[in-house]
Parts: structure tokens; sequence; C-alpha cells
């Protein structure tokens, strides 16, 4: 099936890896530093009012992570309740951020840009009838299942799709990744909010000022907050999870689907497509976001988002 977006050339099927270079970020002003509050009187360091001041930077900062771990854990009586759920919750933080960076900075299968060249279609040795498709955006060869995506303005090799969170397609090599983000958004939201239940019912039970170093109203108010927070990624993230399962468990791309193209490749269904994700026979190597990861890989990546150039991953 021919692509509405290329034009054929007679070459053989063929791409070489490539470069990635990450849709460019608007570059502008730094963000003004928050002022200090003048006239207000500070306590000297170590002061109960210098612990307020860390409680109300860290509730700016990160909501979520605040409520659970300084609303609920913290003042809990019990020891062990409080350090289980609490390792819990911030390994599962940990995770949905490594996942996070690892879907961010992974080349999702770039098509090298601009190798239809004379001269390269010339090296292949072509056999005559062999034809391949030529993307004309990026003028690139484009191998089956690539898609150009009109944010990187690259064509991605089994392109899912474009997702504003990473800010980075999903596609063949980094979808491993999209899925463990996903997953792990999924727990920590169903996390948060069943301590938010049973965080509600205990204080029901006694009274609000002993199991809260806040107010009853604000304790209320937080609570409402961080359950409403966590009902919304989780139904997003698990709907996600899911659709990205089944898409695996197919070995059919979101475009795919909605263009409903004829599938012309052998297709992995069920546990072979699983194992070409995420490589592999079932294990819990699967559900680990640093696996392949080296400190020389993770350098350069970095480097190369620091000085916006094109990166290899």
């Amino acid at each position: 099936m021919k692509p509405k977006d290329s034009t054929s050339v007679f070459v053989s099927s063929t791409g070489h890896d490539g470069v990635f270079k990450p849709p460019a970020t608007r570059h502008g002003a730094a963000p003004p530093a928050a002022g200090r509050r003048r006239g207000r009187r500070g306590g000297q360091p170590g002061s109960r009012g210098d612990g307020r001041r860390s409680k109300r930077r860290a509730l700016r900062r990160e909501p979520h992570e605040f409520v659970v771990n300084f609303v609920m854990l913290l003042p809990a009586k019990n020891f062990w309740y409080s350090l289980l759920n609490g390792a819990t919750f911030n390994s599962l933080a940990v995770l949905a951020l490594a996942s996070h960076l690892r879907t961010m900075l992974t080349d999702p299968g770039a098509v090298p840009k601009g190798n239809a060249t004379k001269e390269y279609m010339e090296s292949l040795q072509l056999k005559p009838g062999e034809v391949i498709y030529k993307c004309p955006k990026c003028c690139s060869i484009k191998p089956e299942r690539a898609h150009h995506c009109s944010i990187c303005k690259r064509c991605i090799r089994k392109m899912d799709h474009h997702c504003p969170w990473v800010n980075n397609c999903v596609g063949e090599k980094n979808q491993r990744y999209f899925v463990l983000f996903t997953m792990y958004i999924a727990l920590i939201s169903a996390h948060a909010l069943g301590l938010s239940g049973m965080h509600f019912f205990t204080c029901i039970k006694v009274q609000w000022n002993e199991c809260s170093d806040f107010s009853p109203g604000v304790s209320v108010l937080l609570l409402i907050f961080l359950c409403l927070e966590a009902i919304l990624f989780l139904t997003f993230t698990a709907v996600m999870f899911g659709t990205q399962i089944h898409s695996i468990c197919n070995d059919e791309t979101e475009i795919e689907r909605l263009k409903n193209e004829k599938p012309t490749w052998e297709r992995h269904m069920r546990w072979d497509g699983m194992k070409s994700v995420f490589g592999g026979p079932p294990s819990l190597l699967w559900c680990n976001p640093f696996t392949g990861l080296r400190l020389r890989r993770l350098l350069v990546m970095t480097q190369g988002r620091r000085g916006g150039s094109e990166f290899s991953v």
C-alpha cells in the first residue's frame, strides 16, 4: 500500500540508522526568579517558621509528593506503615521519572534525513522492479511502516504518535519506555488514591489534629486536590497503557489503525509482539527502565540536549 505523503522510486528497501534531532523548543528569556516576600517575620534557621517555609516550597514544587509525604505519611503514628508506603510511593516516582527521561532522550527510530540522493541510490545496486518510497518532506528513503512526523520533521520507524508529555515521538526504539512511563504513573496514582482514602477514614475515627500537622480544613482541601489529580492521571494513563499493550499485541501502531492500513509485513502477535518490543522472554527486566543504560551514553545524551545538536543513541 502506497503512503499518501510519499513518492515511489525504484530502489531497494534499505535504511541506515542515523542521528536524531529532537524537535526545537522555544528559547526565550529565563523565567524570573520568584521574589522573596518582604515585611514578614522570619525565624532563625531550624526554627518552626523555617520548617513551615520549607514545606510551602515543597508544596509549590511537587504538590502530590508534598501531600503524600508531609500530610499523610510523616505524621502517621505507625512507623512501619509510613516506611513501607513511603518507600513504595517514592520508588514508583523514581521509576516513572526514569521512564520519562528514557522516552524523551531515546531516538524513537529516526530515518536518516536527506539520504534519497541519486548517488546513494546508484550505490545500492538495485534489482529491476524493486520499489520503496521516498518522503517528499524530509527527502529520505522511507522504510516500511515509517511515517513522517510534522513536529520532529523526520520520518520515524513504526511511529505510534508524537507525545507532548515527553516532547518526542513514540516509535520503534522508545515505545517500551513509554509503556513503562504510563504504567508507573497509573500505579503511583492508584497508590496515592488508596492512601488518601485510608488517611481520611483514619482521621474521622480520631481527632484531626492527632493525625495531621495541618488544620482540618487545610488537610481536607489537600486531600481533595490529591484525589482529583490522582483520578485524572490514573484514568488517562491507564487508558494509554491499555491502548499501547493492545497495539503491541496486535502489531499495529495507532497511525496504522487510524489510516486503516492493510498489513504487508509479518505480524508478531501477542507474546511475540511483547518480546519484540521489550526484548527477550518475559522477566522482571521488562519493568526496569534502566536496562541497557550506560553512563557514557547518558552523558552524551545530556550534552546533546544542552547543546541543541544532533545526537544518536
